[in-house]
């Protein structure tokens, strides 16, 4: 089992023990704003449970049916959560209508406080740790999950105010009101965990910054080559997915062109991440597009070793090529 599946199996355990702290809370206090709060608890350990089923999904190797993998069942986690958290969202705006109607008084509620505070806590420790380890290893199910726990103690900073609000003015309907106010962020939360892994799921490009940072990588390290153009990316979970065309000279031989090819390759998976993978089309000059990443015009023919570029070493100085072309 991978450190992703094992901090989302940790996550299931870790949400069941804060449900039980704060449907005790709720039960010690009868707080419809408790109960929303303990609600939202229910679907962060059935989401942690479907984000460990995912995650387990997308570490099964490439085979015959799936030829680029399983990663994109992390997205199908994250989309049945925020799918979760709406209907929890709209249970809690249920019970807040009723406590309008008929307000409650509320029972013990320094005791009920502490223990949601407690649970609070816990949330506040885990959730950060979630958010940390989702995005070194670049799993969104993690993310995700992370995200939504410390959804879960924004929440419960506010629920914590709310009640005791309650309890120093004794105006009931605050109650409700609270709930309702919960309900709407909750509501918030699963529209962008949704928006987010629907994107995912769409082949969606990866950030402006990142893809300024390939063309600069590519116009960087090939020498040798004229132009890229048609750089297109896309992420599946922790893998980024890169392809592009390279153009060449056409004198040039295969095994030269495949030295610019992997020198690329070892510099975007050095820069990108080592879950990158890359695919390179590679074309005569009289494909090019005089548009892209002009990477060549000015730089050596003679390709630098993929190893001493991968440790970092300078490349030769620059020389000028020129190519001519015939005038039909």
């Amino acid at each position: 089992m991978d450190r992703a599946s094992q901090a989302a199996l940790a996550s299931v355990f870790v949400g069941a023990l804060v449900l039980g702290l704060k449907f005790l809370a709720y039960w010690v206090t009868g707080s419809i704003a408790l109960y929303s709060d303990a609600l939202e608890s229910i679907i962060n350990v059935v989401a942690a449970g479907g984000a460990f089923v995912a995650l387990w999904i997308s570490a099964q190797p490439a085979d015959a049916n799936h030829p680029y993998g399983h990663t994109k069942a992390e997205y199908f986690s994250a989309v049945f959560e925020g799918l979760l958290v709406v209907l929890a969202a709209l249970s809690i705006l249920r019970e807040a209508w009723s406590g309008l109607v008929d307000p409650r008084p509320i029972d013990a509620p320094a005791l009920g406080l502490a223990i949601n505070a407690a649970a609070s806590a816990i949330n506040a420790v885990w959730g950060w740790c979630l958010l940390r380890w989702g995005r070194s290893l670049r799993a969104p199910a993690l993310v995700a999950d992370g995200r939504h726990v410390l959804t879960d103690v924004y929440t419960s900073g506010g629920v914590l105010v709310g009640v005791g609000l309650v309890t120093l003015t004794g105006w009931l309907i605050l109650d409700p009101i609270l709930a309702a106010l919960v309900a709407v962020n909750i509501l918030w939360s699963g529209y962008v965990m949704i928006r987010d892994s629907i994107g995912g799921l769409m082949d969606e490009a990866v950030p402006p910054e990142t893809l300024a940072r390939i063309r600069e990588a590519i116009a960087r390290t090939g020498g040798g080559a004229l132009e890229a153009h048609d750089v297109r990316t896309r992420h599946a979970g922790r893998l980024t997915f890169i392809d592009f065309h390279l153009v060449v000279p056409g004198t040039m031989s295969v095994s030269e062109a495949h030295e610019i090819c992997d020198r690329i390759e070892a510099t975007l998976k050095r820069d990108i991440g080592p879950d990158t993978v890359i695919s390179i089309h590679v074309e005569p000059e009289e494909k090019a597009k005089h548009g892209g990443v002009a990477i060549a015009r000015n730089r050596p023919h003679r390709p630098m070793p993929v190893e001493a570029h991968a440790a970092g070493e300078p490349t030769a100085p620059p020389r000028r090529r020129r190519f001519s072309r015939r005038r039909r």
